[in-house]
């Protein structure tokens, strides 16, 4: 079995990163990859468009070249599998690892193969495991924890639960659609961090009446034909509804983390973690990208995190020196 310098657990573009930097410091690695590559973005709403400019997307300094002002998930796809097959990245899409323990070296367990590595790295993102709201009938059809497009719900009683960008955009694009749109939010106003240039829609949308919105409330129960929902004045209401859009957030795996043996500190459950080198409490074990908030998946974006890959590659170095 080789031997590899660095595992990478993610092919998503921070663990492209990490890969461009092992590559250039003549590492040998390999990434693993749960589903296609940049999986995470593949599984974005199609019409999607990101908050931040191309130039801040970009990874390795090469450069992300689009026409338009702010990128989508079409242009991100290009842009980081094109990455992926021109620098000819060893990766290993479609393969989910499933453990991973410390011998002499590291020994990988996937749903493929074992890989032995003196290093790991985990770049795996956060939008595996949706932020569940544990009330009864969320696990009917009806409820939906992931977007992708207006088109199934025209025409149909939509109930979208929170204010975030993507409960914003699920919002506006149903409405447009023909879908009857009533938005349920815990907080007493749309979340400051909704893109500047569609705050003014939803609001002006809201204001007119075209979209429903109950704020500080909270869904209590999905029943096949209606939800039931608690609103601020404290009344219990009940509404035709067809589907939920459980817009709710995502979470890292963290039972993932936890059999590894990563140490998980508060209520937010953030990893442990050197933010110098991006070690772990486990000695050759690295933190990238979006995982290393735990719950507070706000922290860490593309555009901040792409420093990690340079930290890590660096302390794996000094190692071998």
């Amino acid at each position: 079995m080789d031997l590899y310098d660095i595992l990478i657990v993610g092919g998503g573009p921070i663990g492209l990163a990490c890969a461009l930097e092992a590559k250039k410091n003549n590492l040998n690695y390999i990434v693993i990859e749960k589903g296609t590559v940049a999986n995470s973005l593949y599984n974005y709403p199609l019409y999607m468009t990101f908050f931040s400019t191309a130039d801040r997307l970009e990874i390795d300094e090469i450069p992300f070249i689009t026409t338009k002002a702010k990128p989508g998930r079409q242009d991100a796809l290009e842009y980081y599998q094109g990455i992926a097959r021109q620098k000819a990245i060893n990766i290993r899409p479609y393969e989910r690892v499933l453990n991973i323990k410390k011998i002499d070296n590291f020994e990988i367990e996937t749903s493929k193969h074992t890989y032995s590595a003196k290093n790991v790295i985990i770049a795996t993102g956060f939008y595996d495991i949706p932020n569940r709201m544990d009330i009864p009938g969320e696990d009917l059809p009806k409820v939906k924890h992931y977007y992708t497009e207006p088109y199934p719900y025209a025409f149909q009683d939509v109930v979208v639960i929170g204010s975030s960008n993507s409960s914003v955009d699920a919002a506006l694009e149903i409405y447009r659609k023909g879908g009857n749109v009533t938005m349920i939010i815990r907080n007493s106003d749309i979340s400051p961090n909704v893109k500047y240039w569609v705050r003014p829609d939803i609001e002006n949308r809201i204001k007119e009446g075209s979209i429903k919105a109950h704020f500080e409330a909270e869904l209590l129960e999905v029943k096949p034909h209606s939800v039931i929902f608690r609103t601020r004045e404290g009344k219990i209401q009940e509404i035709e509804n067809d589907f939920v859009m459980a817009m709710t957030g995502y979470l890292p795996d963290f039972e993932f983390l936890q059999n590894i043996g990563i140490d998980l500190q508060g209520e937010c459950q953030n990893p442990k973690y050197n933010p110098e080198s991006m070690e772990t409490n486990i000695k050759g074990i690295y933190l990238a990208g979006v995982v290393c908030g735990g719950k507070d998946t706000h922290l860490w974006f593309i555009e901040n995190s792409r420093i990690h890959a340079k930290q890590i590659i660096k302390d794996i170095i000094s190692k071998n020196d």
